[in-house]
């Protein structure tokens, strides 16, 4: 799995024109689920996003996480996370997932970072063609991969 994890003062996500989701501060996660991912990367991702520290302390250095500020999450599937650009310039989305086996990953995602969290999660709506709005706070922009787990 690979998330681009977004720290937001705000941010939702519509899907034609309606308001499906959104968050006030916190992290907004995009989410590509490839196709030999596992309920262990997703295990391992929902703790590393709950104990992620880049929210700014009293003194203004990155030491509190979500749960420290008691913050939401907005995940959003993204399959296009696992683009390969390698020949030519249309992207190849084979590594991607498929959604027989995507969907099961991104649900049990969900409600374990709920469970896990305790803190509000709102989402998009898987394969959906949907409009994310944002305000990135800092900007702060991480990008997280369960296979390289660096």
């Amino acid at each position: 799995m690979r998330i681009v994890v977004q720290r937001v003062k705000s941010a939702s996500v519509q899907i034609e024109g309606k308001t499906v989701g959104s968050i006030d501060q916190g992290l907004l996660i995009l989410m590509g689920i490839e196709n030999d991912d596992t309920q262990e990367d997703s295990e391992w991702l929902i703790q590393k996003v709950n104990g992620l520290r880049i929210f700014s302390d009293e003194e203004g250095k990155m030491n509190h996480s979500i749960q420290d500020i008691k913050g939401s999450f907005l995940l959003v599937s993204q399959f296009t996370l696992h683009a390969s650009t390698k020949k030519g310039n249309r992207p190849s989305y084979i590594k991607a997932a498929r959604p027989e086996t995507a969907i099961p990953l991104y649900t049990s995602f969900i409600e374990q970072l709920k469970l896990h969290s305790n803190l509000p999660v709102q989402t998009g709506v898987f394969g959906a063609d949907m409009q994310v709005s944002l305000v990135n706070d800092g900007p702060v922009t991480i990008i997280i991969d369960s296979k390289l787990k660096e």
